[in-house]
């Protein structure tokens, strides 16, 4: 069984969804600690030509709180974000196929950051007709001392994993000796470069699949996650 475990992002990039799409069964990292100034509640869409932030806001966020424990804040800011994409977006070729999943998950009544974000990765995972399992890791039964790469050794034997699958940036955090000592192939992801076009500006890499949805639509966002290698 491929597994992959990453941390609920929001709206992230092309290569998180190659990752699930690459994956059997995904664990949505929830048990761990919000990082201030990650990728947990914001990412980046094209405004005005330029990589702008679009934030989801939270209430009494803190590092010393775990993901599953923040709450998103119910004020009138994060009502804005729909307004922010539509005006970003409404003259891209797939806007008026896009727009109404991205309206249908940012009006959600959910208000727990790792079970929105959840929901948006499941939602849009759906939409790009993966066949992935997810699972919550706080769901998962497992030992609550252990930290880093043995958590995730924990977490990939208990739900009887062949192989384990990271983005490439895990590649300086993860042994493959530990991995091979306990029967688990390790595998990194990396993206391919990708270029599309952008209304008429110059191109601006690695926004969030809301970009890569409005320019290419379903369709050729699904060409996009075939955009990878593989390294050991």
């Amino acid at each position: 069984m491929k597994l992959g475990i990453m941390q609920p992002y929001f709206f992230p990039y092309i290569g998180y969804w190659q990752l699930i799409n690459l994956v059997d069964k995904y664990v949505i990292y929830d048990d761990v600690n919000y990082i201030k100034g990650g990728w947990i509640n914001r990412n980046k869409i094209l405004i005005n030509g330029e990589a702008t932030f679009l934030n989801l806001y939270l209430s009494l966020a803190s590092p010393n709180k775990k993901i599953n424990e923040i709450q998103i804040d119910s004020g009138i800011r994060n009502q804005k974000n729909l307004k922010r994409i539509a005006m970003a977006y409404k003259k891209a070729p797939y806007y008026e196929e896009t727009y109404p999943l991205l309206e249908e998950l940012l009006t959600s009544k959910e208000t727990n950051l790792a079970k929105l974000n959840g929901k948006i990765i499941k939602e849009i995972s759906s939409y790009l007709s993966m066949n992935t399992e997810f699972v919550y890791s706080s769901e998962i039964e497992k030992n609550g001392h252990l930290k880093g790469q043995e958590k995730l050794l924990d977490i990939c034997k208990r739900l009887g994993a062949s192989d384990y699958y990271n983005a490439i940036g895990g590649k300086a955090l993860y042994d493959q000796e530990s991995f091979r000592s306990e029967g688990i192939r390790l595998h990194f992801l990396k993206t391919k470069e990708i270029r599309y076009k952008q209304f008429d500006s110059d191109f601006v890499p690695n926004l969030s699949i809301i970009d890569l949805l409005m320019f290419n639509g379903r369709e050729g966002t699904k060409e996009l996650l075939k955009c990878y290698t593989l390294e050991e």
